[in-house]
């Protein structure tokens, strides 16, 4: 789809069994990439029993709690103050992690963006903010919603560097995540990362992209993180082509696996309405 070196690269530069992970609405990546199961991920997609939130989260909401993946969230912006507070349990509990708060483009201008990073900067909590700027909100060019170009600076007036990184290059982002996360977990504190991408398909299924070039989608084609990515290990000599359509196969047939084992999942009881609605309270 265009943006697979973003999730990918980031997440696997962080220790999982400390570290947390909050997503956007765009969330399946993500999940695959923190180690969760194709099969509980795809019967969440059909809204199966099976799937990762039972059925009742849908594409939007992929979560694992022992993973450390906090969840996709379907508001726009709504993962950044969950991961705020992720970031100050960390604090709080004198433990040793950082937290990854993934959010589109779109997101930049949310209200709850800015106060989270205005906290996060107050407390000092270990979370890194990633733009993933993939050119789009929905059909809406970013430029045209946004007084700035580069979103690298959005955290500069709360006292946060920045930096921008080609979302292309799966091994640019995991050295930039890796060693802004182990500065975090030394020295805590909040960092900002717009990580430059781009999604080849549309917003949805009833997007025909047409706000956009074939001559634009073909030039981002030409940079495509997979293929980067594949070439760069032939030419390190840790690849074959043979390799990579192994893997290839490998990877269909997981997803053809998964699709016919939510296909046969059972649908969600009916008492499953009522279940999961409240936290189980805690005892001082």
């Amino acid at each position: 789809i265009g943006e697979e070196a973003v999730a990918t690269g980031a997440i696997k530069a962080l220790d999982m069994k400390t570290d947390y992970v909050a997503a956007s609405y765009r969330d399946h990546g993500h999940a695959l990439a923190c180690g969760m199961e194709p099969n509980a991920i795809m019967a969440e997609l059909y809204g199966k029993a099976t799937g990762c939130s039972k059925g009742k989260g849908g594409s939007m909401h992929m979560f694992d709690s022992d993973l450390h993946m906090l969840g996709g969230n379907g508001i726009v912006g709504g993962q950044i103050p969950v991961a705020a507070g992720a970031a100050f349990k960390i604090v709080y509990k004198k433990e040793r992690g950082v937290v990854l708060c993934f959010f589109g483009d779109g997101a930049i201008h949310q209200g709850s963006f800015h106060e989270s990073l205005n906290l996060a900067k107050i407390y000092n909590l270990p979370v890194i903010y990633i733009c993933e700027n993939n050119q789009y909100g929905m059909g809406t060019d970013f430029k045209r919603v946004s007084s700035v170009d580069d979103f690298s600076i959005m955290g500069a007036s709360y006292g946060i560097e920045g930096k921008q990184l080609n979302g292309m290059d799966v091994l640019e982002v995991y050295s930039e995540v890796s060693n802004l996360a182990d500065k975090l977990k030394k020295t805590p504190g909040p960092g900002f990362l717009e990580i430059k991408t781009y999604r080849y398909k549309g917003h949805s299924m009833s997007d025909p992209a047409k706000y956009r070039t074939k001559e634009e989608l073909a030039e981002y084609k030409l940079r495509d993180p997979i293929e980067l990515l594949k070439v760069k290990m032939i030419e390190a000599g840790i690849l074959t082509e043979e390799d990579y359509q192994n893997i290839n196969k490998k990877a269909l047939k997981i997803a053809k696996d998964s699709a016919e084992f939510s296909e046969n999942s059972p649908e969600p009881d009916a008492d499953e309405l009522f279940s999961d609605v409240y936290a189980v309270s805690v005892s001082q």
